[in-house]
């Protein structure tokens, strides 16, 4: 990982999809402009997140013109997006697309749908059911869809597969108080969990939260980046839309691997064994 990323940390306008593309063109100039080689957007960034009866009318193909639009500007610079996603067979997905040199180069479809709290995606979306690390010209990628990320199995998947980085895109809303500190418990919840999962898959984790308010609920922000040993490098403070650039120190994935081989000692066919013995103990 050689590379400038600038994280866009949006306030997109709920079911306007025409007003979210403009929103993110003018982003992906700002990040050329600034010199980064990879834009990265937040969850559902194209088209808001709590949507409930607008999900189906928004919901775009992967040919469709908004999406068109971005994959052109990817000639250029990488860029990353959430989107809701109409599959061939009807389905509908909460998605995250990355595109680069003009083409859609991988999908990631959220597998860890949300539907406790506040939340009731399953209400009108699909579950993904893969975790499928790709190749981009900056490394080897893995998108993790914000609850993606509190399940341990995508992170360890793409551990196994060699990721160099984990895109972590996320909607998260600002929750409670931690106790005996300042600032939000849920910030202090996502702080603690990126870092782990740095230092145990042990690549660079790139966190991009939207801004803003929909249905009464704010988002939170605090788009940061995590290096491979779990150290924050950068982050935006404040609950504000803005932009982060952050260069990605090309030798530190290196260090990390070789000071800590977990790689080289992974036993994933005691895993594969335990739990064919879990589900014939099922049976």
């Amino acid at each position: 990982m050689d590379c400038r990323i600038h994280l866009a940390q949006v306030e997109p306008t709920l079911g306007n999809v025409e007003r979210n593309l403009a929103l993110h063109v003018e982003s992906v100039g700002a990040a050329r402009a600034a010199g980064a080689d990879v834009v990265l957007f937040p969850e559902l960034s194209l088209t808001g997140y709590f949507l409930k009866d607008q999900t189906a009318e928004v919901a775009l193909a992967r040919e469709a013109a908004p999406v068109r639009a971005l994959v052109e500007r990817s000639r250029e610079i990488s860029i990353g997006f959430g989107f809701v996603e109409r599959a061939r067979d009807g389905r509908i997905f909460n998605s995250y697309a990355f595109l680069e040199r003009g083409e859609l180069l991988h999908v990631h479809r959220k597998v860890h749908l949300v539907g406790y709290g506040m939340f009731e995606e399953s209400r009108d979306l699909a579950p993904g059911e893969r975790f499928v690390a790709f190749d981009s010209a900056h490394g080897r990628l893995g998108v993790l869809i914000c609850e993606d990320a509190w399940h341990a199995a995508g992170a360890w998947l793409y551990f196994l597969a060699g990721v160099d980085a984990l895109i972590v895109p996320s909607c998260s809303p600002a929750r409670g108080v931690a106790a005996g500190e300042r600032g939000l418990a849920s910030e202090r919840t996502w702080t603690t969990l990126l870092e782990a999962t740095a230092i145990r898959c042990q690549a660079w984790v790139v966190y991009v939260d939207r801004v803003g308010c929909e249905d009464g609920i704010a988002f939170a922000g605090g788009s940061r980046v995590i290096d491979p040993g779990g150290r924050e490098l950068a982050r935006l403070q404040g609950m504000d839309p803005g932009g982060l650039d952050v260069a990605l120190e090309p030798h530190a994935l290196e260090r990390a691997r070789l000071q800590t081989p977990l790689r080289r000692d992974e036993k994933p066919w005691i895993v594969l064994r335990e739990l064919q013995r879990l589900e014939e103990e099922e049976r």
